[in-house]
């Protein structure tokens, strides 16, 4: 059986609410969605925050790319890295336009729920939640960010993607890249997290043209209305 479809054989769902974040016991347990790690050679990582996985893409000997929009953070972002030769970090935000200027909202948690989006149901799960202060950011597309700061693409089979709602415009603006990736790993929610945001629905949709399919999804907080969040990765067929 191929490594590929050992990977689909062994899809589960993995379920933990913690809050505003994620946490395992395990940070990378059998049939996770971090399972892709074992296999591929290097990860974008788009919406860094910072830096949280770094020992764990670490610990798999990776070559990564963390991108984060937000100075203050990267600049710990940087610091936190520091230490961590194979890792580098660049400061841009990503969209599916080059050049144009957002609104872009920073969070009360440290960032960590930032967006160039509204916040909505958001705060059905975590309204302690809030939008503290806003920066006024140029966008630029994904192959223009790594381009500028000379990124070799082919070291990268995997994308990470955590930018609180604007996934899809991450994905448009690097469509004709999306090739060169094995797998992509995505945050999502399945309701109005924020207005007007990616749904879960809507990337499984976008990434079917480009021949992915999800091999797994871990529900990782429930709103009581309905709905959830998913740590969701996709892969080739």
């Amino acid at each position: 059986m191929s490594r590929f479809a050992n990977l689909l054989k062994r899809v589960t769902t993995h379920l933990t609410q913690v809050g505003a974040g994620k946490q395992y016991a395990d940070p990378d347990p059998p049939g996770s969605t971090d399972q892709f790690l074992h296999s591929c050679r290097g990860v974008i990582h788009v919406g860094a925050n910072s830096g949280q996985e770094r020992e764990l893409y670490a610990r798999h000997g990776l070559s990564v790319i963390w991108i984060e929009p937000i100075p203050e953070v990267y600049q710990e972002l940087l610091v936190n890295i520091r230490d961590f030769p194979e890792q580098r970090a660049v400061n841009a935000l990503i969209t599916d336009v080059d050049g144009a200027e957002y609104t872009f909202h920073v969070a009360s948690n440290a960032g960590a729920s930032s967006s160039i989006l509204d916040l909505h149901h958001h705060r059905d799960i975590w309204p302690q939640i809030d939008y503290v202060s806003d920066l006024r950011l140029r966008s630029s597309t994904l192959p223009s960010a790594i381009g500028a700061a000379g990124v070799y693409l082919d070291a990268f089979d995997a994308l990470v993607i955590d930018t609180q709602g604007s996934e899809l415009m991450v994905l448009r603006g690097a469509a004709h890249i999306l090739s060169r990736f094995k797998w992509i790993k995505t945050e999502a929610a399945d309701f109005e997290a924020y207005r007007k945001c990616t749904t879960v629905s809507e990337l499984t949709e976008y990434l079917r043209q480009f021949g992915f399919c999800i091999l797994r999804r871990e529900q990782f907080a429930i709103r009581p209305r309905g709905g959830a969040y998913w740590d969701v990765l996709f892969g080739r067929r």
